[in-house]
């Protein structure tokens, strides 16, 4: 299998709510909220994550989205299979992320789930630190969010 890095398509959005499911129940963003962003071209820059295998099958194994303006950047959402986690997809998305981010603004910001160990040091590894906490952010589970703050280099 062949892993390759793409824009976000609206076709995209079957596999992507399958994965979202999966991996953020309950706080779960809908459909509507995906196609929403992916109409903002100017400001936003989603992309998948897919396996293309030796018959050319497509898998989509993770997602992720930015929010980009002159003055800051958020990361939107990031996303992994279960079953490929581990594998450094969720690196390479969060690098191209970072990358795009850098061409259009100076410091990028983030909101991760308290409890998610796992995100919390790749954010950490990649630059990001906390500047804060918000209580009750996701919803509607009630988790706690840590807020992360990433300067240009």
């Amino acid at each position: 299998m062949t892993l390759s890095l793409r824009d976000m398509r609206l076709d995209d959005l079957p596999a992507v709510m399958v994965l979202e499911e999966e991996l953020f129940a309950p706080d779960t963003w809908t459909r509507a909220m995906y196609r929403d962003e992916l109409s903002h071209r100017d400001t936003r820059h989603y992309l998948v994550a897919e396996d293309v295998d030796a018959q050319g099958d497509r898998t989509v194994v993770g997602y992720a989205g930015l929010i980009a303006y002159d003055d800051e950047a958020h990361v939107a959402t990031l996303g992994v299979a279960p079953g490929r986690q581990g594998e450094g997809i969720g690196s390479l998305l969060l690098d191209a992320l970072l990358a795009e981010a850098d061409r259009r603004s100076p410091v990028v910001l983030l909101e991760v789930r308290a409890d998610n160990q796992v995100a919390l040091g790749l954010y950490r590894r990649r630059g990001f630190t906390e500047i804060g906490r918000r209580g009750g952010y996701y919803q509607p589970s009630g988790a706690d969010a840590v807020v992360m703050k990433r300067e240009k280099p």
